[in-house]
């Protein structure tokens, strides 16, 4: 798999584990957990994937599209849609992204 699948699908099973375990943190089904659960173990094998020689530098490149999926999520799951200073921060956020993968490397 490549990095430019592995974040979303990683994003993707962050969000939704975190979403579980908030869901039942405000009153939903202790079930909501095992899914939760799941899909956060799901994540950190996913992130695992990335080939890196830092993991550090790995997860920092992840936080950009982590955001922009959070948003993704906030308006499609939950009906917020996103304001414009939502979608400008999340723009930086990912470009920032792509300067720490695909920047040039000391070899």
């Amino acid at each position: 798999m490549t990095t430019f699948l592995i974040y979303p699908l990683a994003a993707l099973a962050e969000i939704a584990g975190c979403f579980a375990l908030w869901s039942w943190w405000r009153g939903a089904s202790i079930w909501w957990l095992v899914p939760g659960v799941t899909s956060l173990v799901l994540f950190g094998g996913l992130l695992a994937l990335i080939d890196t020689e830092a993991a550090g530098r790995s997860f920092a490149a992840y936080g950009g599209v982590y955001i922009i999926a959070s948003l993704l999520w906030m308006w499609s799951m939950e009906g917020q849609r996103p304001t414009l200073w939502d979608l400008t921060g999340g723009s930086l956020c990912l470009l920032g992204a792509f300067v720490i993968l695909l920047g040039p490397r000391a070899v």
